[in-house]
């Protein structure tokens, strides 16, 4: 059966599409951003170090570097409506591995199922985001994202409040009962209890992304012709003889997004560790990553205000980078508030960067977009490679410097690309 191709923001169509792929951009907010609050919660239940800990986001972002070429098969064989449902389906799938994990109380597990909610993940991303730069002009393709990453964030700020209130209840209180248990049967009885929260809340995520499969799939969401992106005859011509590896800005840019999500999850999830080292109580920290979503929340709305009328994305992207630079040396220089508070406005800083990078690396790849597109998404690798940079860099005791020589060099580079690198030919 033929597939039916829609032109790219057609008529009353542009709008509907917009509200399918935003509420897709909400379900990735929602499962990503559960990991600021698993880190804490299954270092406290499985007992685990810091580095142990940080496998966390290493599993769950590292699927992406393994299964976004796969995906972008898979997407020209079932298109990108059915990949999407497809998609969900297996985070679906990840969740419900929670069950024997939690029974089990075994960490390994729960990283098999964080990889698994990874893959399905990947699929969607690497469908969803070419599908949103592609539907109008490429030009205001940041502010497009931007829309998308405020249901990304808004899902982001109250996936790890409502999970937090569930299996974080009384955080400081159940730590102080398993310092203080008798013996060892009555310890693993409390560590096991503690375990099974989890369980609960992933069962309901895994029906509510099935339900939302079989809603996409019956949806009126059209294809898109990735092929037809270089609508001029001097760039189709350009395009018909190159191959994938003569578009620098795209390698340039995986990179980009390479440290730019390893910053982001930074900035997110493991500004919760990072504050129990500054003092803070187990108790508020876990509410840390909900107030960088905020700021990345406050940034999205600013690049839709300011992008492309006042300023290019280009622009807002270095305007961001050196943001990032004051804030990360601020954060190196300082402690408590302060340092709590330039972590936390990273989010400012990143909110913009992938939806800024993403439509300079895919710029002219014409009938090369999905596999660029593929790519990029295996960039979001870097939250798993750099989180565990920190992790090495952190065991000198001196988690600041740790802090400084994870992000500095992230930022600098993405300064860097915004500046040049995009512009390479």
């Amino acid at each position: 059966m033929q597939k039916s191709v829609a032109s790219p923001a057609s008529g009353s169509n542009y709008l509907y599409q917009i509200v399918i792929i935003g509420l897709l951009f909400f379900i990735f907010g929602f499962v990503t951003w559960l990991n600021g609050t698993l880190i804490p919660f299954l270092q406290q239940a499985c007992e685990l170090s810091n580095q142990q800990a940080l496998f966390v986001t290493f599993a769950f972002y590292i699927s992406y570097f393994f299964l976004a070429i796969p995906s972008s098969f898979i997407l020209k064989r079932t298109g990108f409506k059915n990949g999407m449902a497809l998609g969900l389906v297996v985070m679906a799938l990840g969740c419900l591995v929670f069950i024997p994990a939690a029974n089990a109380r075994a960490f390994e597990l729960f990283l098999t199922g964080l990889f698994v909610q990874g893959m399905g993940l990947a699929l969607l991303q690497t469908a969803s985001n070419p599908y949103i730069s592609i539907i109008g002009p490429i030009e205001s393709a940041a502010q497009r994202i931007s829309i998308m990453g405020i249901c990304n964030k808004v899902a982001g700020i109250l996936s790890p409040i409502i999970l937090s209130s569930i299996v974080l209840k009384n955080a400081s209180a159940v730590q102080e009962q398993i310092k203080a248990a008798a013996d060892a049967a009555a310890r693993t009885e409390l560590l096991d209890s503690l375990a099974q929260r989890v369980i609960s809340p992933y069962v309901v995520m895994a029906v509510v992304l099935v339900g939302l499969a079989f809603m996409i799939r019956a949806s009126r969401l059209p294809e898109i012709d990735t092929a037809g992106t270089d609508t001029s005859s001097e760039a189709a011509q350009e395009n018909s003889g190159r191959s994938i590896f003569s578009y620098p800005n795209l390698w340039l840019g995986v990179l980009a997004l390479f440290l730019y999500v390893g910053a982001e999850v930074m900035s997110g999830d493991v500004i919760g560790l990072y504050g129990r080292y500054l003092g803070f109580s187990p108790d508020s920290t876990k509410f840390f990553t909900a107030f960088t979503l905020s700021t990345m929340l406050l940034g999205y709305v600013l690049s839709i205000i300011f992008i492309p009328r006042f300023i290019s994305q280009q622009r807002y992207l270095l305007y961001s980078a050196a943001l990032g630079i004051v804030l990360t040396i601020v954060a190196y220089l300082t402690t408590g508030k302060v340092a709590l508070a330039s972590i936390a406005l990273m989010g400012l800083a990143n909110a913009v960067m992938w939806p800024a990078i993403f439509p300079l690396a895919i710029r002219g790849l014409g009938r090369h977009t999905q596999m660029g597109s593929a790519l990029l998404v295996m960039g979001i690798a870097g939250g798993a490679v750099v989180p565990q940079v920190y992790a090495l860099l952190e065991k000198n005791g001196n988690p600041p410097l740790a802090l400084l020589l994870t992000l500095l060099p992230c930022y600098l580079y993405i300064l860097y690309y915004g500046a040049a690198g995009h512009k390479s030919k």
